[in-house]
């Protein structure tokens, strides 16, 4: 009967995040269809926007209501769970936040902060940053992680009738150093890197404080399941020094307490570990220090190369070295760009159609902006940065045609676009 009841209230939640979002997406479409004057040729948009108000309405509740029903669903369960009234309930929603929240904050970190997976010395591009967590002492993290996700599931799964109450204490020691690792990460990303300010950031604060949650109800379980079961202690009794650790491990109101003693010990027992696989001693904290653009980096970044998104020449400048074959940096719109000869070569080319055709000019520059604009925008990898730059040969060899038609000193106007005003 309990599982039922608990499958109608995952579900329950998914209804009501869906529901929530589809009104906020409804809501903002009269407000921007009564904002706007409704035109003839904007008639059609708006039928449009009206079918797809159920796509956009899950999309909304997938990314931003549902982690947010989560968490108060996770804070009525840890009131019941204080009040014991819960038991065991709660584990599939556990799951879902674990797991469905830990790839939100990935995407979150990803697209909103602009993280890369580089390290702090290497040169990047426009608005990226840097790895929040040093690679050399990502393995130490990841164990961290993992080790307390096997103190939750050995509590979760396992019943104290068959676990002895020091790897208990050792298991609520683990959660522990993984609920440091995510406050201390989301400590790391809070209000710094990418574009977007403090208040947008606390989505992040949704992940760590879930996982709070499922740790301490989680303990408040075990700690009432303990007082509830029947010790056999005949044998134990009989031992002085058994009979002494019994009574201090017997009380399991004090096992939080013993897991935070515990957890520094615990803590340098998996670093020592970890050395026999190359890791640092000191890794837990230089996971944090040797990064750059970060609130707990100290480290200084070299400065980002700007490149134009907008335009397919300067895009592919930022594909791979050895096809584009970049040759100096220059200045564009007061920002540095990487300059290779193919877009050395249509700038040239551009030049000329100004000088000698300006009505010409304007022409295929509209046409370019209109167009350009939008497929340039879909280039994000340098792979295809790379394709951009080949589909562009042909019309390089034309363009430099051109030039080597109508100037005296071709190589000298190629040579000396994107120098700068100076």
């Amino acid at each position: 009967m309990k599982k039922n009841i608990f499958r109608i209230s995952i579900l329950n939640s998914i209804i009501i995040s869906y529901v929530i979002g589809l009104f906020l997406v409804i809501g903002w479409t009269v407000i921007s269809a009564i904002s706007s004057i409704v035109e003839y040729g904007q008639v059609r948009d708006i039928a449009a926007g009206i079918v797809a108000i159920p796509l956009w309405g899950g999309f909304v509740a997938a990314l931003f209501i549902y982690p947010i029903v989560l968490a108060v669903y996770q804070l009525v369960m840890l009131i019941l769970e204080t009040d014991r009234i819960m038991s065991k309930t709660g584990v599939g929603f556990d799951q879902i936040v674990i797991w469905y929240g830990f790839i939100l904050e990935g995407l979150y970190i990803a697209v909103v902060k602009d993280a890369t997976g580089s390290d702090w010395s290497e040169v990047l591009t426009n608005s990226e940053t840097h790895t929040p967590i040093f690679t050399g002492a990502g393995l130490t993290i990841c164990v961290l992680c993992f080790i307390g996700l096997i103190g939750y599931y050995y509590l979760r799964i396992c019943s104290l009738k068959k676990i002895p109450p020091l790897l208990a204490v050792f298991s609520i020691s683990a959660m522990y150093i993984w609920l440091v690792v995510i406050v201390i990460f989301t400590v790391q990303v809070f209000g710094s890197g990418g574009m977007v300010g403090r208040y947008s950031d606390l989505y992040l604060l949704i992940y760590p404080f879930c996982i709070a949650c499922i740790i301490v109800r989680t303990i408040l379980c075990k700690v009432r399941e303990w007082n509830e079961l029947e010790m056999e202690r005949g044998k134990i009794q009989n031992n002085v020094i058994l009979n002494f650790l019994d009574k201090i491990l017997s009380n399991s109101r004090l096992w939080p307490i013993y897991a935070l003693v515990l957890m520094l010990p615990l803590l340098g027992i998996i670093i020592a570990i970890l050395l026999l696989f190359g890791q640092a001693p000191d890794s837990v904290i230089k996971a944090w220090t040797e990064t750059a653009d970060w609130r707990l980096s100290l480290k200084e970044a070299p400065q980002n190369i700007y490149y134009d998104e907008h335009y397919l020449c300067t895009v592919a400048a930022g594909g791979h070295k050895k096809i584009v074959k970049p040759i100096r940096k220059g200045v564009r719109h007061g920002h540095e760009v990487i300059v290779n000869r193919q877009l050395c070569v249509a700038n040239a080319f551009e030049q000329i159609l100004e000088e000698k055709t300006p009505h010409f000019h304007k022409l295929v520059r509209g046409v370019y902006d209109r167009y350009g604009f939008p497929v340039a925008r879909l280039i994000k990898s340098k792979w295809i940065a790379d394709i951009i730059y080949i589909m562009m040969k042909p019309l390089e060899w034309i363009f430099l045609m051109v030039i080597y038609m109508c100037d005296v000193h071709p190589e000298n106007r190629i040579a000396t676009q994107y120098m700068g005003k100076k």
